[in-house]
């Protein structure tokens, strides 16, 4: 064994061009793979451990205080499917004036009867301070944005009493906007019933849904007014990780396959060029068994390596995105639960070593089976060229000479030229798909948002207002130097009949400055119409058409779905400034939104903006975070696959030339120059590239069309046709010439070596 290990060792400090690729592709690869299945993994795991701890409930349930009892719901509560359950907790709808408390309090808010954060059913993570136990305490359901000098601060409800901040906690199926003690929530005047319920089978929409409705079906028609699930947080808070895992799987996938060819292409390689090492080592006395541990060896070492770092670089890499991937409500809950998943690690380093010597097996066999003599003799023997009938027919077409030699030259080792395409053929299938992904992201962040400036009413860092009023404010933006659409942004929260959450009714008055993208139907037109994200749909299965209520300080308005955006916000309602109005009558612009003409400088506009009214606050429009993340991520690992197969060619090449020097002295022998040998090589891969483009960008196309509705799924949002129809003829011709640049940059170095040789130096070497 230790003869084994020093033949491999030597092996590998000789073989360094072979083990720096091997290692490079290892490293790729497992990193790709790494952060891929960590991202697939976190987007259930943290929430599912979360929401273990604090035994959340599977449905939220309101029901009409005024229509059944709670020793009712409380029997209802026994039916068979029920795990467990809590309450009955008296539920108040309470407006409370935005800013209340600083505390983020503002619009209509929730307010539950609940004797302690404990029990059967979520278990509410008390943060600071104590539970309220007595009238006038409140507890306010906040994951951040408190100090310990917050408790004890005061506020009142309107038309109510006035409340003692005494605790701060959080709850992850947010149950509750805040708490008080049950003798205190008479006072707020409840009107439903919350129960809370985990269920047996939970697993599905569908069997929580029915479930349900086996709990309710004893009670009086129109008792449940409102419930949701768990499956629909659950979603939302893994929406960003299953946005970034469909396109780092697909570079993970690239990556291994590019491994195993490259590693058999090196090995394969390794073993023809060191038939004479082979030979000799079998004479020396190496069994086959240890001739084919050598050349295993030889592999496993850099390529353990490559995995080891590999791993670690994607665990470090892994954290932005996982941070970035679960920002949000509950990102502090959860992110003492992200990371990669150790079954992730453990895969990694086991498994990409294993596919590593698996590729290596087929040409390390053949080195076993080689006898001495027969290996001594094939590294000095001539060979006859399996490519020189080709380059005959080649010379036929008036082609240069060097060129149609170089044509044919990859025919005479079909085999190793099939390896080298492949691995070609997927780094233009890699810069295809990532320059498609880029276009299509591209296209989204700038429908996303087409406004330049935000200013915002009042300026929040020294607590000054403006000195003008709304319609003033409106006018004065316009007529700024720079500006040519201003758009008045309102944003009031409102309940959705029929639901336990409220939603972000805004409303806009000036035009369609800063709409996003409409996917489907069309803009509002008449009052009483608005727009949602598709996220809006699917969570709250409305469609197209269809009439939804809001209710607002005792208001209550029907409106009409007229189109679906692809905003993101499963809670956003957008309507007119009369729409808005009708339900919310004070509605006031809390920003404008500023569409400058083309060139404009944007700082210069907010400059203009303050000297016009200190009392307002500027914010430029800046790049879309997630577009950028995935842009930027996307490009690094299509130029790392790409030079990974650059070099996957560099070593074709290097071989080609080490196997053909008896050729090369011949022909230097009649006349051929050193630029001529460096075009016979270059032209060598480049046949080799074209073919590559040719395969590889069809197979680019498919996996954008595969993976980015994928990606767009994760987020719940629908892409518009000219968003993913990004192939144009343009961008196709540029594409074509992404196999011949990878190929010709993997050659250019050991064709300039080759062209360097003199007849001297082959005649010596044979």
């Amino acid at each position: 064994m230790r003869a084994v290990w020093k033949a491999a060792r030597a092996a590998v400090r000789r073989r360094r061009l072979q083990t720096l690729m091997i290692w490079l592709v290892t490293l790729v690869s497992t990193g790709a793979l790494v952060m891929a299945l960590g991202l697939v993994d976190a987007a259930s795991a943290p929430f599912d451990r979360a929401f273990g701890a604090q035994h959340g409930p599977h449905v939220v349930a309101a029901f009409a205080r005024d229509r059944v009892s709670d020793g009712r719901l409380s029997r209802a509560a026994r039916a068979s499917g029920v795990e467990a359950a809590a309450g009955p907790f008296a539920q108040a709808a309470v407006d409370i004036p935005r800013g209340a408390a600083d505390f983020g309090l503002g619009g209509e808010i929730t307010v539950v009867g609940r004797a302690g954060p404990g029990g059967t059913v979520d278990r509410v993570d008390l943060w600071a301070g104590r539970w309220a136990v007595r009238p006038g305490e409140v507890v306010l359901n906040r994951q951040s944005d408190w100090t310990a000098d917050d408790l004890g601060k005061k506020f009142r409800v309107p038309k109510g009493p006035t409340l003692t901040i005494v605790g701060f906690a959080f709850d992850l199926s947010h149950t509750a906007d805040a708490w008080v003690a049950p003798a205190q929530i008479g006072a707020l005047h409840p009107t439903a019933t919350q129960m809370l319920f985990r269920f047996r089978a939970a697993a599905t929409e569908e069997g929580l849904r029915a479930e349900l409705a086996e709990v309710t079906g004893g009670l009086p028609r129109g008792t449940l007014t409102a419930s949701r699930t768990y499956l629909a947080l659950k979603h939302r808070i893994g929406s960003n990780a299953r946005a970034y895992a469909p396109y780092l799987m697909a570079f993970g996938v690239l990556g291994i396959l590019v491994a195993v060819l490259i590693v058999a292409n090196v090995v394969s390689g390794a073993v023809v060029s060191g038939f004479r090492h082979i030979g000799i080592l079998k004479a020396l006395g190496f069994t086959p068994g240890q001739v084919l541990g050598v050349y295993l060896t030889m592999i496993s070492v850099p390529a353990v390596l490559g995995c080891a770092l590999g791993t670690y670089a994607g665990n470090l890499l892994a954290e932005p995105f996982l941070r970035f991937a679960f920002s949000g409500p509950a990102s502090g809950v959860l992110h003492g639960s992200l990371g990669i998943a150790p079954w992730v690690n453990l895969l990694a380093l086991l498994g990409m070593p294993l596919v590593c010597v698996l590729a290596a097996l087929g040409p390390s066999v053949r080195a076993r089976r080689l006898p001495a003599a027969r290996a001594i003799s094939a590294g000095s023997a001539p060979r006859h060229g399996r490519a020189l009938g080709i380059q005959r027919r080649l010379a036929s077409a008036r082609l240069p000479r060097s060129v149609s030699l170089g044509a044919g030259l990859p025919f005479a080792r079909p085999a190793r030229s099939a390896l080298t395409l492949a691995a070609v053929v997927l780094g233009v299938t890699t810069v295809t798909f990532a320059t498609g992904l880029a276009a299509t992201l591209n296209s989204y962040g700038n429908g996303e948002r087409s406004y330049d400036v935000t200013v915002y009413v009042g300026d929040h860092r020294d607590g000054r207002e403006p000195v003008h009023g709304d319609r003033e404010l409106h006018a004065l933006l316009g007529r700024l130097p720079g500006a040519t659409h201003v758009t008045a942004r309102s944003d009031d929260e409102a309940l959705l009949v029929g639901s336990t959450q409220a939603v972000m009714f805004e409303g806009r008055r000036g035009g369609r400055s800063l709409d996003s993208a409409l996917v489907k139907g069309r803009w509002m037109r008449e009052t009483g119409e608005v727009v949602v994200g598709t996220p809006f749909l699917r969570r709250n299965g409305v469609h197209l058409g269809d009439r939804l209520r809001l209710r607002k300080d005792g208001r209550e308005e029907e409106l009409t779905v007229v189109g679906e955006t692809m905003d993101t916000d499963d809670r956003l309602v957008i309507g007119s400034w009369p729409t808005v109005t009708a339900l919310m009558p004070r509605a006031e612009p809390i920003a404008y939104h500023v569409k400058l003409r083309e060139g404009a400088d944007q700082s210069a506009y907010a400059r203009a903006v303050r000297a016009a009214d200190p009392g307002l606050s500027v914010q430029l429009s800046g790049s879309n975070s997630v577009t950028g993340t995935i842009v930027g991520s996307a490009t690094g690992l299509t130029l790392m696959l790409s030079l990974v197969a650059s070099l996957g060619v560099f070593n074709t090449a290097v071989l080609n030339t080490h196997d053909r020097r008896r050729d090369l002295g011949m022909l230097k022998s009649i006349g051929m120059t050193p630029r001529q040998v460096t075009v016979m090589t270059v032209t060598s891969m480049a046949v080799l590239g074209a073919l590559g483009s040719l395969i590889g960008i069809p197979l680019g196309i498919v996996a954008h069309k595969v993976v980015v509705p994928r990606m767009a799924a994760g987020v719940d949002i629908t892409l518009p046709r000219y968003m993913t129809d990004v192939w144009h003829v343009p961008l196709l011709s540029v594409l074509a010439l992404a196999g011949v640049l990878i190929a010709v940059l993997g050659a250019l170095v050991p064709a300039r070596r080759a062209a360097r040789l003199t007849v001297a130096e082959v005649l010596h070497n044979e």
